[in-house]
């Protein structure tokens, strides 16, 4: 005996309202999230952008060549304080197939390297097929992380004890740190509160110290910061705008 036509429209019934509630649900923490990244932008002085298109093309390893390029969600573009002076920094919901993976946070050096360094957690299955960034060169364990470069030699002479001890204290929710052009990133976990944004952002910026040391002449890349209504100095980016 068949299965009656009711038993049937009840089943789809029930997985409509099921999926209708899963899409309630992330949109109501999307919301929410968004209003919490606003309002820590306001706090720091920061821009807030809802979405960006082009700045995840500003880079290609890491998580973005994990993922694939995607576009940026609830992005927050200022400038904070480094032990060897002032840095610009991105935070942003890293979005590939309708989906966050992740939280990408980036501190910007005065100088680039001619390397790329990405630094993964052991417990990640970190391989990739990407024929635009395929998987660097596994150079060996660094601390709790693995290390694949691009250049073996010259990551030997930038993977120091000092750059080892700083990546340390970036901790075992962040699965990839990496060092590309004149960035330092690194992938949180979704939904990271703005007071682990702001450690890690204290972490990665200790990273690029390690790396890039004050030096007395800007670089010509450096943007200007400018200076707001209380005398201080607040970041003004240009959304969208992929630089050199």
């Amino acid at each position: 005996m068949g299965i009656p036509a009711w038993v049937w429209f009840t089943v789809a019934a029930v997985a409509g309202v099921a999926g209708f509630a899963l899409l309630a649900t992330d949109r109501a923490q999307r919301t929410a999230r968004n209003r919490e990244r606003r309002r820590w932008a306001a706090l720091r002085g920061w821009q807030f952008e809802e979405t960006d298109h082009v700045l995840p093309t500003r880079w290609e390893a890491g998580a973005i060549a994990y993922y694939g390029t995607g576009l940026a969600r609830d992005v927050v573009a200022g400038s904070t304080f480094t032990a060897d002076g002032r840095r610009q920094v991105y935070v942003l919901d890293h979005e590939t197939g309708g989906k966050v993976n992740s939280v990408l946070v980036g501190v910007r050096c005065r100088r680039a390297l001619s390397v790329v360094i990405e630094l993964w957690l052991s417990t990640v299955p970190f391989q990739r097929d990407n024929d635009k960034m395929p998987m660097p060169d596994l150079l060996g364990p660094v601390g709790s992380r693995y290390a694949f470069v691009t250049d073996v030699p010259a990551a030997r002479k930038i993977i120091t004890p000092d750059l080892i001890d700083a990546a340390e204290e970036i901790g075992g929710d962040v699965t990839v740190v990496w060092l590309e052009n004149d960035w330092v990133l690194a992938a949180a976990p979704p939904n990271s509160s703005p007071a682990r944004l702001e450690r890690l952002l204290r972490d990665i910026g200790e990273l690029a110290d390690v790396i890039d040391p004050f030096d007395p002449d800007p670089s010509e890349h450096e943007e200007p910061v400018a200076e707001d209504d209380e005398g201080g100095e607040v970041y003004r980016p240009s959304f969208g705008r992929k630089q050199p």
